[in-house]
């Protein structure tokens, strides 16, 4: 079978992560799988953020936690050290189908390296917040943003979930 192909279909939503930091050339890895990611008219209006800082990856599992309604001392990114998090430029009109693209590449590299990953949602809410407006902009990403997903990736903690039977009837031949 196709090595792509075949990731696609092996690929799963991980959510018990050890908190182990993968190597930095695999995260790279993965970012760059995302770079490459399919976008509208190739405007490649999308901008991927690295989080490895505990402090900093601790405290955005907080605010997500809050957003998302949980008990404080939830983690919504269950464990996982690594945190890449994918924004779009909100002026550019295919910015959410093209911030999707790049979740999907990297989750789908995360995989093929032996990492697991799962898309957490609730960034476009965490970015419409002033202080992560405010924190964008002191690492230089000027304009407006939209958070697309978080793309939660490390050591997969247990074995790789099995993938749950396709559901039939979608999929249709107009020949």
């Amino acid at each position: 079978m196709n090595e792509i192909i075949k990731a696609m279909e092996e690929r799963r939503s991980i959510r018990k992560f050890k908190p182990d930091m993968p190597q930095k050339k695999d995260i790279e890895q993965i970012i760059e799988a995302g770079l490459y990611a399919a976008s509208g008219m190739g405007r490649q209006a999308t901008v991927t953020v690295a989080v490895t800082n505990k402090e900093l990856r601790d405290k955005l599992a907080a605010v997500n936690c809050k957003i998302g309604g949980w008990n404080e001392g939830f983690d919504p990114f269950y464990g996982a050290p690594v945190i890449l998090i994918v924004l779009a430029d909100k002026n550019w009109l295919t910015h959410v189908y093209d911030g999707s693209l790049v979740m999907g590449n990297m989750m789908l590299a995360a995989h093929s390296l032996g990492l697991g990953s799962i898309w957490i949602h609730r960034a476009k809410e965490e970015f419409e917040m002033q202080e992560y407006k405010q924190f964008l902009k002191n690492l230089g990403v000027e304009g407006e943003w939209e958070g697309i997903g978080h793309c939660v990736l490390g050591y997969i903690d247990g074995d790789l979930p099995k993938a749950a039977n396709r559901r039939d009837g979608r999929v249709f031949w107009a020949e």
